[in-house]
């Protein structure tokens, strides 16, 4: 069984990115500049927003955060989102989710600008995405999608079942995994919670990533020997044990399943350092890609 080790990959890529703009900043370049809104205090999102920042400085990107209360009208938001489509000076921003609830969550990510959208959340870049057309890939599942390539794990012809639908990670997995190329080329089962029988799809997987939020999951028993599975369920599960009061548990039983996988990311340390690393790298491709361009 080989580990498919997040944090140490993630690194390799914050020091490829930092390479990069050590090389803009001798040649006089303006550096990558990622800008994030926060509305409320959602301490998760506080938690991220505060990791995000933070690697930001560790590469050499310039980072601008903008906290908004919680009370923030949706017409507040949706203008400080126009200040920043017009502001050169940021190559892209992020809208930190969840927002709260007077605040309709697709209005506001319809009115990012494409080519500042580094989440890769608004439809016109889903859609280029689908369409194998240049585009900024959500941070999540381009970050699986590096796993993949850096150690190597053959997905051509395999057999991949994705859990879970959601916008954020199922749905664009399952394109990206049947798309032609490396990474991809595999059949893939979409399955959700009115799929029938999902153990007998399971553990006929060649690949399995899970996405569903439900702590351990995915039991030995619903995976053949030597599958990969790729965890990105990420669930606070209360643990009095804990100098925290609680511990990180991702969707699959991992010490009886990896006993079985040739393939598995452990949680955390797995898919969720490579989501910040991904959307650094995204970040560095909306800088290039506005050298020449002006809004």
């Amino acid at each position: 069984m080989i580990l498919l080790d997040g944090k140490k990959t993630s690194q390799d890529i914050k020091n490829e990115i930092k390479a990069k703009v050590d090389v803009m900043k001798a040649k006089g370049e303006k550096v990558p500049h990622l800008a994030a809104i926060l509305v409320g205090n959602d301490g998760a999102s506080l938690t991220y927003v505060g990791s995000k920042v933070k690697a930001c400085q560790q590469v050499g990107f310039e980072s601008t955060l903008i906290k908004m209360p919680s009370t923030t009208s949706e017409l507040e938001l949706l203008s400080k989102i126009t200040e920043l489509n017009e502001n050169n000076d940021i190559d892209g921003y992020i809208v930190q989710l969840p927002l709260p609830k007077q605040i309709n969550t697709r209005r506001v990510l319809m009115q990012v600008n494409p080519d500042k959208d580094v989440d890769g959340f608004h439809p016109t870049n889903f859609g280029k995405m689908a369409l194998d057309m240049s585009s900024f890939i959500p941070a999540t599942p381009f970050g699986i999608l590096e796993l993949i390539e850096r150690y190597g794990v053959e997905t051509d012809g395999k057999h991949t079942v994705i859990i879970g639908r959601s916008h954020i990670v199922g749905r664009p997995m399952s394109i990206l995994m049947g798309r032609k190329g490396f990474p991809g080329n595999s059949t893939v089962t979409l399955t959700h919670s009115h799929t029938k029988n999902i153990t007998q799809i399971t553990s006929q997987a060649d690949i399995i990533i899970s996405a569903l939020g439900v702590p351990n999951y995915l039991k030995a028993e619903m995976v053949k020997d030597d599958a990969v599975v790729i965890d990105v369920g990420i669930t606070r599960v209360p643990d009095e044990t804990r100098p925290r009061g609680y511990r990180i548990t991702g969707d699959v039983d991992f010490e009886n399943v990896s006993k079985k996988c040739s393939f598995i990311t452990p949680v955390p340390g797995g898919v969720g350092p490579m989501t910040i690393a991904m959307l650094l790298k995204n970040t560095l491709l909306a800088r290039e890609q506005h050298k020449n361009k002006t809004y």
